[in-house]
Protein backbone atom coordinates (compact mmCIF):
# COMPACT_ATOMS: atom_id res chain seq x y z
CA UNK A 1 0.00 0.00 0.00
CA UNK A 2 3.06 2.43 0.93
CA UNK A 3 5.16 1.73 -2.04
CA UNK A 4 3.25 3.94 -4.66
CA UNK A 5 2.33 6.58 -2.05
CA UNK A 6 6.66 6.48 -1.54
CA UNK A 7 7.29 6.67 -5.64
CA UNK A 8 4.84 9.97 -5.57
CA UNK A 9 6.61 11.64 -2.81
CA UNK A 10 9.95 11.10 -4.74
CA UNK A 11 8.97 11.26 -8.57
CA UNK A 12 7.07 14.24 -8.28
CA UNK A 13 9.59 16.64 -6.56
CA UNK A 14 12.21 14.71 -8.34
CA UNK A 15 10.17 15.58 -11.80
CA UNK A 16 9.73 19.52 -10.70
CA UNK A 17 13.25 20.39 -9.79
CA UNK A 18 14.52 17.81 -12.80
CA UNK A 19 12.96 20.26 -15.11
CA UNK A 20 13.83 23.31 -13.20
CA UNK A 21 17.53 22.25 -13.22
CA UNK A 22 17.08 21.38 -17.19
CA UNK A 23 15.21 24.91 -18.16
CA UNK A 24 17.79 27.10 -16.02
CA UNK A 25 20.52 25.62 -18.52
CA UNK A 26 18.37 25.51 -21.70
CA UNK A 27 17.51 29.07 -21.22
CA UNK A 28 19.92 31.57 -19.37
CA UNK A 29 18.03 34.77 -19.41
CA UNK A 30 14.75 33.47 -18.03
CA UNK A 31 14.00 34.63 -14.66
CA UNK A 32 13.40 32.59 -12.18
CA UNK A 33 9.92 32.76 -12.23
CA UNK A 34 9.51 32.54 -15.92
CA UNK A 35 11.63 28.80 -14.67
CA UNK A 36 9.57 27.89 -11.69
CA UNK A 37 6.57 28.78 -13.82
CA UNK A 38 7.17 26.42 -16.63
CA UNK A 39 8.43 23.76 -14.21
CA UNK A 40 4.74 23.48 -12.67
CA UNK A 41 3.43 23.49 -16.13
CA UNK A 42 4.99 20.92 -17.28
CA UNK A 43 4.89 19.00 -14.06
CA UNK A 44 0.96 19.73 -14.00
CA UNK A 45 0.79 18.10 -17.64
CA UNK A 46 2.88 14.79 -16.10
CA UNK A 47 0.93 14.16 -13.38
CA UNK A 48 -2.33 15.13 -15.73
CA UNK A 49 -1.10 12.58 -18.13
CA UNK A 50 -0.54 9.73 -15.93
CA UNK A 51 -4.12 10.57 -14.65
CA UNK A 52 -5.87 10.29 -17.80
CA UNK A 53 -3.73 7.03 -18.72
CA UNK A 54 -4.95 5.24 -16.13
CA UNK A 55 -8.70 6.28 -16.07
CA UNK A 56 -8.64 4.54 -19.73
CA UNK A 57 -7.83 2.27 -18.46
CA UNK A 58 -9.66 1.97 -15.42
CA UNK A 59 -13.20 2.53 -17.15
CA UNK A 60 -12.64 -0.09 -20.37
CA UNK A 61 -11.76 -2.63 -17.78
CA UNK A 62 -14.75 -2.28 -15.67
CA UNK A 63 -17.68 -3.65 -17.63
CA UNK A 64 -20.22 -3.50 -14.72
CA UNK A 65 -19.68 -0.42 -13.01
CA UNK A 66 -20.41 -1.06 -9.56
CA UNK A 67 -18.97 -3.91 -8.74
CA UNK A 68 -15.97 -4.52 -10.91
CA UNK A 69 -12.73 -3.49 -9.35
CA UNK A 70 -9.23 -2.59 -10.87
CA UNK A 71 -5.98 -2.38 -8.95
CA UNK A 72 -4.73 1.13 -10.49
CA UNK A 73 -7.56 2.90 -8.42
CA UNK A 74 -5.90 2.88 -5.00
CA UNK A 75 -3.02 2.54 -6.70
CA UNK A 76 -2.80 5.94 -8.66
CA UNK A 77 -4.32 7.93 -5.57
CA UNK A 78 -1.83 6.86 -3.22
CA UNK A 79 0.71 8.12 -5.93
CA UNK A 80 -1.48 11.03 -6.51
CA UNK A 81 -1.67 12.05 -3.24
CA UNK A 82 2.04 13.45 -3.40
CA UNK A 83 1.59 15.32 -6.29
CA UNK A 84 -2.02 17.02 -4.74
CA UNK A 85 0.62 18.32 -1.80
CA UNK A 86 3.78 19.45 -3.93
CA UNK A 87 1.50 21.18 -6.20
CA UNK A 88 0.30 23.79 -3.74
CA UNK A 89 3.75 24.18 -2.59
CA UNK A 90 4.56 24.43 -6.22
CA UNK A 91 2.37 26.98 -7.36
CA UNK A 92 3.17 29.00 -3.88
CA UNK A 93 6.40 29.14 -5.15
CA UNK A 94 5.69 30.19 -8.61
CA UNK A 95 3.33 32.78 -7.19
CA UNK A 96 6.53 34.05 -4.80
CA UNK A 97 8.76 34.59 -7.79
CA UNK A 98 5.85 36.19 -9.50
CA UNK A 99 5.71 39.18 -6.70
CA UNK A 100 9.75 39.43 -6.78
CA UNK A 101 9.77 40.17 -10.66
CA UNK A 102 6.71 43.26 -9.51
CA UNK A 103 9.36 44.81 -6.95
CA UNK A 104 6.92 42.93 -3.65
CA UNK A 105 8.16 41.81 -0.67
CA UNK A 106 11.03 39.36 -1.59
CA UNK A 107 10.54 37.62 1.99
CA UNK A 108 8.50 33.86 2.77
CA UNK A 109 6.01 35.70 4.87
CA UNK A 110 2.54 35.39 6.25
CA UNK A 111 1.76 38.40 3.89
CA UNK A 112 2.54 36.41 0.70
CA UNK A 113 0.75 33.63 1.92
CA UNK A 114 -2.38 35.06 2.24
CA UNK A 115 -1.85 37.08 -1.17
CA UNK A 116 -0.94 33.12 -2.95
CA UNK A 117 -4.39 32.14 -1.41
CA UNK A 118 -6.37 34.85 -1.98
CA UNK A 119 -5.28 34.55 -5.64
CA UNK A 120 -5.61 31.13 -6.03
CA UNK A 121 -8.29 30.19 -3.83
CA UNK A 122 -10.47 27.60 -5.91
CA UNK A 123 -6.92 25.76 -7.10
CA UNK A 124 -5.83 25.59 -3.61
CA UNK A 125 -9.73 24.17 -2.40
CA UNK A 126 -9.46 22.01 -5.22
CA UNK A 127 -6.38 20.59 -4.35
CA UNK A 128 -7.55 20.32 0.00
CA UNK A 129 -10.61 18.88 -1.03
CA UNK A 130 -8.78 16.02 -3.13
CA UNK A 131 -6.30 15.50 0.10
CA UNK A 132 -9.00 15.87 2.43
CA UNK A 133 -12.07 14.08 1.03
CA UNK A 134 -12.00 12.56 -2.25
CA UNK A 135 -8.84 10.30 -1.20
CA UNK A 136 -10.00 9.20 2.17
CA UNK A 137 -13.36 8.42 0.52
CA UNK A 138 -12.01 6.95 -2.17
CA UNK A 139 -9.55 4.39 -0.82
CA UNK A 140 -11.81 3.81 2.67
CA UNK A 141 -15.39 4.36 2.31
CA UNK A 142 -16.32 2.81 -0.93
CA UNK A 143 -16.73 -0.73 0.41
CA UNK A 144 -14.33 -1.40 -2.88
CA UNK A 145 -17.21 -0.04 -5.45
CA UNK A 146 -17.40 2.14 -8.09
CA UNK A 147 -13.74 1.62 -9.75
CA UNK A 148 -15.19 2.71 -12.72
CA UNK A 149 -16.78 5.97 -12.01
CA UNK A 150 -13.24 6.50 -10.11
CA UNK A 151 -11.72 6.29 -13.23
CA UNK A 152 -14.17 8.28 -14.77
CA UNK A 153 -12.93 11.06 -12.33
CA UNK A 154 -9.52 10.34 -13.26
CA UNK A 155 -10.72 11.60 -17.16
CA UNK A 156 -11.41 14.97 -15.72
CA UNK A 157 -7.17 15.65 -16.14
CA UNK A 158 -7.58 15.21 -19.89
CA UNK A 159 -7.79 18.90 -20.47
CA UNK A 160 -5.04 19.93 -18.02
CA UNK A 161 -2.42 19.06 -20.38
CA UNK A 162 -3.60 21.57 -23.14
CA UNK A 163 -4.22 24.33 -20.90
CA UNK A 164 -0.75 24.18 -19.25
CA UNK A 165 0.44 23.96 -22.55
CA UNK A 166 -1.09 27.44 -23.54
CA UNK A 167 1.05 28.73 -20.43
CA UNK A 168 3.98 27.42 -21.76
CA UNK A 169 3.28 29.20 -25.21
CA UNK A 170 2.65 32.35 -23.89
CA UNK A 171 5.70 32.13 -21.47
CA UNK A 172 7.68 31.35 -25.14
CA UNK A 173 6.16 34.45 -26.79
CA UNK A 174 3.64 32.25 -29.13
CA UNK A 175 0.45 33.33 -28.30
CA UNK A 176 -0.25 35.20 -31.30
CA UNK A 177 0.44 31.37 -33.05
CA UNK A 178 -1.75 29.43 -35.40
CA UNK A 179 -1.04 26.46 -32.58
CA UNK A 180 -1.75 28.26 -29.18
CA UNK A 181 -5.49 29.28 -31.43
CA UNK A 182 -5.42 25.29 -32.07
CA UNK A 183 -4.37 24.58 -28.49
CA UNK A 184 -7.08 27.17 -27.25
CA UNK A 185 -9.88 25.26 -29.17
CA UNK A 186 -8.87 22.25 -27.85
CA UNK A 187 -8.68 23.21 -24.21
CA UNK A 188 -12.64 24.79 -24.60
CA UNK A 189 -13.83 21.45 -26.17
CA UNK A 190 -11.36 18.47 -24.02
CA UNK A 191 -12.69 20.96 -20.59
CA UNK A 192 -16.55 20.61 -21.84
CA UNK A 193 -16.36 17.21 -22.87
CA UNK A 194 -14.35 15.22 -19.44
CA UNK A 195 -14.84 17.91 -16.76
CA UNK A 196 -19.09 18.43 -17.77
CA UNK A 197 -20.34 15.75 -20.27
CA UNK A 198 -18.52 13.41 -18.20
CA UNK A 199 -21.07 13.84 -15.38
CA UNK A 200 -24.23 12.89 -17.65
CA UNK A 201 -22.35 9.99 -19.11
CA UNK A 202 -21.53 8.29 -15.47
CA UNK A 203 -25.32 8.68 -14.71
CA UNK A 204 -26.62 7.07 -17.97
CA UNK A 205 -23.89 4.35 -18.15
CA UNK A 206 -25.25 3.77 -14.43
CA UNK A 207 -28.79 4.10 -15.81
CA UNK A 208 -27.88 1.62 -18.88
CA UNK A 209 -26.80 -1.38 -16.75
CA UNK A 210 -29.91 -0.89 -14.24
CA UNK A 211 -32.68 -0.66 -17.01
CA UNK A 212 -33.48 3.00 -16.01
CA UNK A 213 -33.64 6.53 -18.21
CA UNK A 214 -31.11 9.20 -17.67
CA UNK A 215 -33.50 11.56 -16.23
CA UNK A 216 -34.71 8.92 -13.40
CA UNK A 217 -31.34 8.04 -12.43
CA UNK A 218 -30.77 10.97 -9.72
CA UNK A 219 -33.56 9.31 -8.04
CA UNK A 220 -32.23 6.18 -7.79
CA UNK A 221 -29.05 7.53 -5.99
CA UNK A 222 -28.51 8.31 -2.62
CA UNK A 223 -28.84 11.65 -1.62
CA UNK A 224 -24.73 11.99 -0.78
CA UNK A 225 -23.85 10.58 -4.39
CA UNK A 226 -26.00 13.32 -6.00
CA UNK A 227 -24.73 16.14 -3.66
CA UNK A 228 -21.24 14.77 -3.87
CA UNK A 229 -21.46 15.01 -7.63
CA UNK A 230 -22.63 18.87 -7.68
CA UNK A 231 -20.00 19.55 -5.40
CA UNK A 232 -18.00 18.43 -7.55
CA UNK A 233 -19.59 19.65 -10.66
CA UNK A 234 -19.45 23.19 -9.27
CA UNK A 235 -16.02 24.28 -9.83
CA UNK A 236 -15.80 22.52 -13.31
CA UNK A 237 -19.09 25.06 -14.21
CA UNK A 238 -16.90 28.34 -12.55
CA UNK A 239 -13.74 27.52 -14.69
CA UNK A 240 -15.45 26.54 -17.86
CA UNK A 241 -16.85 30.56 -17.76
CA UNK A 242 -13.45 31.37 -16.88
CA UNK A 243 -11.93 29.65 -20.02
CA UNK A 244 -15.01 31.34 -22.17
CA UNK A 245 -14.06 35.09 -20.73
CA UNK A 246 -10.61 34.37 -21.44
CA UNK A 247 -10.85 32.84 -25.30
CA UNK A 248 -13.51 36.08 -25.73
CA UNK A 249 -10.93 38.73 -24.64
CA UNK A 250 -8.11 37.17 -26.47
CA UNK A 251 -10.34 36.99 -30.13
CA UNK A 252 -11.44 40.57 -28.99
CA UNK A 253 -7.99 41.92 -28.93
CA UNK A 254 -6.59 39.98 -31.97
CA UNK A 255 -9.65 41.65 -33.88
CA UNK A 256 -8.18 44.81 -32.35
CA UNK A 257 -4.59 44.67 -34.00
CA UNK A 258 -5.92 42.99 -37.33
CA UNK A 259 -7.97 46.23 -37.76
CA UNK A 260 -5.09 48.21 -36.58
CA UNK A 261 -2.64 46.72 -39.14
CA UNK A 262 -5.70 46.91 -41.69
CA UNK A 263 -5.89 51.05 -41.13
CA UNK A 264 -1.99 51.22 -41.37
CA UNK A 265 -2.37 49.64 -44.72
CA UNK A 266 -5.21 51.84 -45.87
CA UNK A 267 -2.60 54.94 -44.35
Amino acid sequence: MWTPLVCGAVVFPGIFYGFRTVLRWRFPGWREADVVSVSESLLSITHASLATASGAVIVTSCKDVMTDSHWLVNSFILFGLSYMAFDIYAMYLSHYHKQRVKGHDGDHSIHTVRAFLLRHTMLVLHHVALLLVFMPVSLFLRRGLGDFFIGCFFLTEFSTPFVSFGTILIQLGLDDTVLHKVNGVVVLLSFFTCRLLLFPFMYWTYGRQLGIPLHRVAAHLPLHCNLGNLVVLAPQVYWFVLLLRKAKRLYLRQRTRRADKDETKTD
